[in-house]
Order: C-alpha cells, then sequence, then structure tokens
C-alpha cells in the first residue's frame, strides 16, 4: 500500500528551536507598526480611486473589465489590514479599531470586532472542532488534489457572487461572549457609515458607479482572492495538525507582489509563531529561520503556481493515517 502524503515541512521547528539571540531579535519586531498600517491602506485606496476615475474616464468595456479585477486585489489588502488590526498590529490607543473600521472593514462589509472572535479562536485552538476557520474550511471544497470540474465549479461559484455570503458569514462567529476589543466601538458607527455613504452616492448620483466599479469587484473577484490566499495559508482536512506539518512557506517574485500583493501571508507560519509581529517584519522572521537552520529549502515554493501545482499533483491526506502507516 503507497503511503499518503502530507505537506512537506518546511521548517525543521518551531519558535521553541531558537537561539537566545534569535529569540531577541524577533522580540524587537514585535509590535504595532501603525505608519505601515496607513501607508498600505493609503495606497490602497489611492490605486482603487485612480483605477475607478481611470476607467470612468476612458468609459470602454475593456477598461471597465480591466479595473475590476485591479479593484478586487485592494479589497484583498483592506482585508489583510482588518486582520492586522485584530491583533493589535495596527492602529492602537482608544480609537484605533474605530478608524481601522472606516479605513479598511467597513467598505468590504465586515468589522474588525466581529473578525477578531473568528480569528482569534482560529489562532487559540488551531485545527481543532474548536477551530471555526478549519470547520468552515473541511470538505471537499479544500481538499487537494481536486478534480477540474469540481475546480471550475468553486471559480464560477466565486465569480458569480455566491461564494460572497459565505465568506461575510465566515468572518463572523455567533458567540458573542469571547474575545471583546478593548475599546468598543459604537453601535451607531456602522449604520451610520453606511447612511453617510448611502446620503453622498444619492448627492453625487453616484451609484451606477458603486454598483460597477465598487460592488461588482467585492461580489466576484475579491471572493477568489480571498479563496486563493486561504489555500495558500493552510492545507485544511487534517485534524489536530501542528502549524508546520499543515503550513506552506510560498516565497513570492517582485511582479506577483505587485498584481496580488498578500501582505506577506504566504509566509503564515511566522504569523502564527509570533502573532504579535506585523505583516512587514515577517520576511525578517524567514532570514533569521534561514540563519539558524531551520528553514528546508527544498520544501519552499517559489511562487502562486508552483504552490498550487504541487496540490493539484500531490495527494494530501490526514497527518493521523499518516503517523498510523508509518508506525
Amino acid at each position: 500500500m503507497n503511503q499518503p502524503h502530507t505537506l512537506s515541512p518546511a521548517l525543521a521547528g518551531d519558535k521553541s528551536r531558537l537561539s537566545k539571540q534569535a529569540r531577541n531579535e524577533i522580540q524587537a519586531l514585535s509590535g504595532a507598526r501603525p505608519k505601515e498600517f496607513l501607508i498600505q491602506a493609503g495606497g490602497a485606496w489611492g490605486i482603487i480611486i485612480a483605477v475607478i476615475a481611470l476607467a470612468i474616464h476612458i468609459d470602454n468595456i475593456w477598461m471597465t473589465a480591466l479595473a475590476i479585477p485591479i479593484i478586487a486585489t485592494r479589497f484583498n489588502i483592506l482585508g489583510l489590514l482588518v486582520h492586522e488590526q485584530v491583533h493589535q498590529l495596527g492602529l492602537r490607543g482608544r480609537y484605533g479599531d474605530t478608524l481601522a473600521n472606516i479605513l479598511t472593514a467597513y467598505p468590504i462589509g465586515i468589522t474588525v470586532e466581529d473578525y477578531a472572535k473568528v480569528h482569534l479562536s482560529h489562532h487559540k485552538y488551531y485545527f481543532t472542532e474548536d477551530d471555526p476557520d478549519f470547520l468552515r474550511k473541511a470538505g471537499p471544497d479544500w481538499t487537494f488534489p481536486m478534480s477540474t470540474r469540481h475546480l471550475i465549479k468553486l471559480l464560477l461559484s466565486d465569480l458569480s457572487g455566491l461564494s460572497f455570503y459565505r465568506i461575510l458569514k465566515g468572518k463572523r462567529l455567533e458567540n458573542k461572549n469571547v474575545y471583546n476589543r478593548p475599546h468598543p466601538i459604537p453601535k451607531w458607527l456602522r449604520p451610520g457609515f453606511y447612511i453617510i455613504v448611502a446620503v453622498l452616492l444619492t448627492y453625487l448620483e453616484l451609484w451606477p458607479v458603486f454598483l460597477v466599479y465598487w460592488l461588482l469587484p467585492l461580489m466576484t473577484f475579491t471572493p477568489l482572492i480571498v479563496r486563493l490566499g486561504a489555500v495558500c495559508e493552510h492545507v485544511y482536512n487534517l485534524p489536530k495538525a501542528n502549524i508546520i506539518e499543515s503550513s506552506s512557506l510560498i516565497i513570492l517574485s517582485w511582479w506577483e507582489k505587485l498584481i496580488l500583493p498578500n501582505l506577506n501571508f504566504t509566509l503564515h507560519a511566522y504569523h502564527h509563531f509570533f502573532p504579535g509581529v506585523a505583516w512587514c517584519n515577517l520576511p525578517k522572521i524567514h532570514e533569521i529561520f534561514k540563519r539558524e537552520n531551520l528553514v528546508n529549502e527544498t520544501a519552499v515554493f517559489y511562487g502562486y503556481w508552483d504552490y498550487l501545482k504541487y496540490l493539484q499533483t500531490t495527494q494530501i491526506e490526514n497527518v493521523n493515517e499518516m503517523k498510523y502507516h508509518q508506525s
């Protein structure tokens, strides 16, 4: 009988294998990075506004078709910044969550406080029955290799907008008594934000622009990009797997970072080891792990395609089954 394969470990050990010097260096990298947070938010908004303005100016179907996926990539950046804020790595202080909601979360239909309940549970109960991400991403939609027919079905579901509601629902947790934020958000803020936006769109007669260049990319290409990001973070359907067994390391090329930036989420194992380190410092942690001889270079992927090709050509099974066959 052939032994089932799991994800080849890219790391030879976790943070417990680091030297004291390395741990001190990483400690110095920890903490919020509000400047970097605002630069990324400002850059995303700048590109969104510029692309919409250019598309309106050119007024061509092909430009519109090009603008929609570009805008979606920047919506994804806003979502990733919400993730940073959940870990209190973005804007700090009494009004940090409030500003982050207005700048990054509300425009794409989510909130910092709701996502915190889901994501922090994922960190605390990693790959167990109490991990909402693990439960939500179980089953054939997250099992590789995947038949071409099923893959096409998922892609069409994303691009048609059918997946959008599931994404919004996945950013919320019914239990309201966990992970309350240090500075609660006024209940009137979110509806007030949307009322103001609706009034402005009506006054400026921009509803057609909103529907085409905001709602359409948010409901079509954004779910597709979110799915790609989730697939690249972890291999699911591996109950009780640890971070190393279920997380890949993917090094993106400069053009991938330009076209489809992901705030270093393809170095996701380091984020789980050090959730107090902002996205911009994760490459530095990778270099530290390399220096400490804890990186298995043969298991590191270079680019999205390299990893996706691996998933579609390698049978990934339950880690416990693998251990059974090897015993």
